[in-house]
């Protein structure tokens, strides 16, 4: 969950870089705070979904009732899931990008099956930049800058 949301912050980050009219520590939060009530739920996948429900809004509830800080946790978590905001919406690309970068990796050293998971994911994606980044992605080999500047040299 730790490197899944520090993906999601920086490339969070990278979208309040690419898009000057988004409010960027609003996304920058948003992106942190994104999958809180998983750490009291876990991350149900597709398939756990269809026989469990979790209780995502007690989840959050009991997580922030004790800080004094809490309310704005619990708006920044309504306006990630109404997803209307242009933060919420980066927010979101953010999240599915970072998981198109894991998958990415994954399929670059051979392992089998997420060939068929990332244009499912990519999918997702909705806003022009998400979706420009998506492709970059994509039609980047993941370890490009490893050997991009190693030409001519003997280390590896």
């Amino acid at each position: 969950m730790a490197e899944h949301t520090f993906m999601t912050a920086f490339i969070g980050f990278v979208f309040s870089q690419l898009v000057p009219e988004v409010d960027g520590h609003r996304l920058l939060q948003m992106c942190l705070i994104h999958d809180l009530s998983e750490a009291r739920t876990g991350d149900l996948n597709a398939v756990q979904k269809q026989y469990l429900v979790a209780d995502q809004t007690r989840a959050v509830e009991d997580l922030i009732q004790p800080l004094p800080f809490g309310s704005a946790i619990a708006d920044l978590l309504e306006e990630f899931n109404r997803g209307e905001t242009l933060e919420a919406q980066l927010a979101h690309d953010a999240d599915h990008l970072s998981l198109i970068v894991e998958l990415k990796a994954l399929n670059d050293t051979g392992s089998n099956g997420p060939d068929a998971w990332l244009p499912h994911v990519a999918s997702r994606v909705r806003t022009p930049v998400g979706q420009s980044l998506a492709k970059e992605i994509l039609n980047t080999a993941s370890d490009e800058w490893w050997f991009k500047n190693k030409a001519g040299s003997d280390e590896v």
